[in-house]
C-alpha cells in the first residue's frame, strides 16, 4: 500500500480599511459547508508569498500589489498524511477589492466580515490559521509554529 501523498497549502487572511476580513462560503462536494478563507495548494517551485496572491486571484478574483506576510505554519496532526499550511496575512489598504466567485463548484459567495463578527463552521485550517491571529486557543489536531 501506498503511503499517502504530503499537502502542502497556503491560507490566506485577506483584510480591508476597517479590519473586515474576507471568507468565502464553501460548498464542495462531499465536504460539509463551512466558511474558508482564501487558498490552497503551493505549487512545485512556488513560494508561499506566490502561492498566496495566486491562489486569491483564482479563488475572488481579486489581483493586489500588496506585501504578503508569511506568520505561521500549521500542522494538521488528525490528518491521514502530512499536512502543512503556511498563514499568510495581505491588507488591502485603500485598494478596491470586490471578490467575485470564480470556482461555483467550490464556493457560494465571498463576504467581508468584521472580526469579531465571524460565522460559524469554519472550514478547519481557517479556523486554525484565525485562532492565531485573534490569539485564542489553537483547535485540537493542530500544531502552530509562529515565525518571528
Amino acid at each position: 500500500m501506498a503511503a499517502p501523498v504530503s499537502r502542502v497549502g497556503v491560507g490566506v487572511i485577506v483584510t480591508r480599511p476597517g479590519g473586515d476580513l474576507l471568507l468565502g462560503y464553501r460548498i464542495k462536494a462531499g465536504e460539509t459547508p463551512t466558511w474558508c478563507l482564501p487558498g490552497g495548494h503551493v505549487e512545485p517551485g512556488e513560494t508561499f508569498e506566490a502561492a498566496a496572491l495566486r491562489e486569491l486571484h483564482e479563488e475572488t478574483g481579486i489581483v493586489t500589489r500588496q506585501p504578503v506576510e508569511i506568520f505561521a505554519f500549521l500542522q494538521q496532526l488528525d490528518s491521514d498524511r502530512t499536512a502543512i499550511t503556511g498563514a499568510a496575512l495581505i491588507s488591502l489598504g485603500d485598494e478596491i477589492a470586490e471578490p467575485r466567485v470564480t470556482e461555483p463548484d467550490v464556493f457560494d459567495r465571498w463576504t467581508w466580515f468584521p472580526q469579531k463578527e465571524l460565522p460559524t463552521p469554519l472550514f478547519p485550517a481557517s479556523d486554525a490559521m484565525l485562532s492565531l491571529w485573534q490569539d485564542r486557543p489553537c483547535p485540537e489536531g493542530w500544531r502552530i509554529y509562529r515565525v518571528d
